[in-house]
């Protein structure tokens, strides 16, 4: 009966341990694949753009989409988050609060707003990775100085003519 006893004291303590790191989900396993989760709203640049202080709020849905957070507490408070977290553990965070007053934007907080072309070079480089060069505009015929009628016109291919 000792020796019984001996024996599942360890079965326990193992068994025990097995329970409570298997939900850690913070313990990472070489050669574990883990997916990139990405949460919230997608900020684009032109979307920001095109905010313009005096828009209704239905023209800021229409522009930006529903808000992540619509507080009840604060409803003239709408908060855009955008938190990415990927498998090899690097995390990005972009944040946009936009205020209304009188069912009119009012205000436009960007302090925790970054650029995506920015979040997205940061974490090609947390990534280890090379990040794009800037492609230069291209320059349009009004910026060359020409004018439609001083270019060169384009050739029509020829019809084949009936006989």
């Amino acid at each position: 009966m000792q020796t019984l006893l001996n024996l599942g004291k360890p079965l326990v303590l193992v068994s025990l341990l097995a329970l409570m790191t298997s939900g850690c989900s913070s313990l990472r396993f070489p050669g574990v694949y883990r997916i990139d989760i990405g949460q919230g709203n997608i900020l684009t640049q032109e979307m920001v753009d095109k905010l313009r202080v005096g828009m209704t709020p239905r023209q800021v849905e229409y522009v930006m989409g529903s808000p992540m957070i619509n507080d009840t507490f604060h409803p003239n408070r709408w908060d855009y988050l955008y938190h990415l977290e990927t498998g090899k553990g690097i995390t990005i965070r972009n944040h946009l609060v936009l205020y209304f007053e009188n069912e009119r934007l009012a205000k436009i907080d960007d302090s925790l707003y970054q650029d995506p072309e920015a979040l997205r070079n940061n974490l090609l480089k947390q990534l280890g990775l090379p990040t794009p060069a800037k492609a230069a505009p291209k320059e349009t015929e009004k910026e060359a100085g020409e004018t439609p009628a001083e270019a060169a016109p384009e050739e029509k291919p020829s019809e084949p003519t009936a006989a």
